[in-house]
């Protein structure tokens, strides 16, 4: 059995404020998993935290690209060298977010080290660019189109390794069903997407059996996965920055992470987007914990 390794990015850099004079709470996401001792329930190696620049927007408006973009490149680097150690030590790394993208360090990591895919188990694609979208500004929901190469080249390129993810090795799962627009295009680009009612019609498990599978290609080095809490329902994750109704239950998501948790090829999750200053009592962040660790109990 392969060590864990968990580490925190408690960075929210790529997060609109939830109103004027604040920081979205993401940033807490970490400690408040630590509360529930998911570290000791895993079983896992302390591996520290990477810690974030300070959120500061300056003078930034729509139409002037990413907002703390700057600050996103640094930190990207900074925790791509965190998680690199940890996978060619051959760790199974944990990064507890965070908003989504601090998924850029992962993928940029895996960028140097070899092709790598990426399995994002989320409520929406997160593939906001330039060309789809005048609404381009914050990267924790335009992650997967920045790593893919799409978007401001301060960002795209980084130490000239542009893209970090192959349009063909990204998968994924949990997208809303009423999200056609997005799906479509990510269709035309063949990156397969599974909605929540796919994933009800064809079996949460046998589709990451088969997925995990794919990744065991020759040409590729192995997996990422990408779990946004926002794929659970918002009856179970309220506490999240948009809780898209129709979503997943925790028995299906355990269901589908399990076998790609499981995978010798699978190196590493990000757990992003929860965010504790919308979970008072905590009952959320609790339901987090528990799918993270039964996820990755054998079945």
């Amino acid at each position: 059995m392969r060590n864990i390794v968990v580490v925190d990015a408690p960075s929210n850099l790529g997060l609109r404020p939830p109103a004027p004079g604040t920081v979205p709470g993401c940033h807490k996401l970490a400690g408040a998993l630590r509360e529930q001792r998911i570290v000791q329930r895993l079983k896992a190696t302390e591996g520290g935290v990477v810690v974030p620049p300070r959120y500061d927007r300056g003078d930034w408006q729509e139409g002037d690209g990413v907002f703390n973009a700057a600050a996103l490149a640094a930190y990207t680097r900074k925790l791509a060298d965190r998680v690199e150690h940890h996978v060619r030590a051959g760790d199974l790394t944990v990064v507890l977010g965070g908003d989504c993208s601090v998924q850029l360090g992962a993928s940029l990591a895996l960028r140097r080290i070899g092709r790598y895919g990426l399995v994002a188990v989320d409520a929406s694609p997160d593939f906001r660019h330039p060309g789809n979208s005048d609404r381009v500004g914050a990267a924790g929901g335009e992650e997967v189109a920045l790593a893919t190469g799409r978007g401001q080249e301060d960002l795209t390129d980084l130490e000239g390794l542009r893209p970090y993810l192959r349009d063909e090795d990204v998968r994924f799962f949990g997208i809303r069903d009423y999200f056609e627009e997005e799906r479509a295009e990510l269709a035309a680009l063949k990156i397969p997407v599974v909605t929540v009612g796919d994933l009800r019609a064809w079996g949460a498990d046998a589709l990451a059996r088969a997925t995990a599978l794919s990744y065991a290609a020759p040409r590729l080095d192995g997996f990422w996965v990408h779990l946004d809490a926002d794929v659970l329902d918002p009856s179970v994750m309220p506490a999240v920055d948009s809780p898209d109704p129709d979503g997943l239950d925790p028995d299906e998501l355990v269901a589908l992470l399990r076998p790609l948790l499981a995978s010798p090829h699978c190196v590493g999750l990000t757990v992003t987007i929860y965010d504790p200053d919308l979970d008072p009592d905590a009952t959320a962040g609790a339901l987090l914990a528990d799918t993270v660790v039964s996820a990755f109990a054998q079945s």
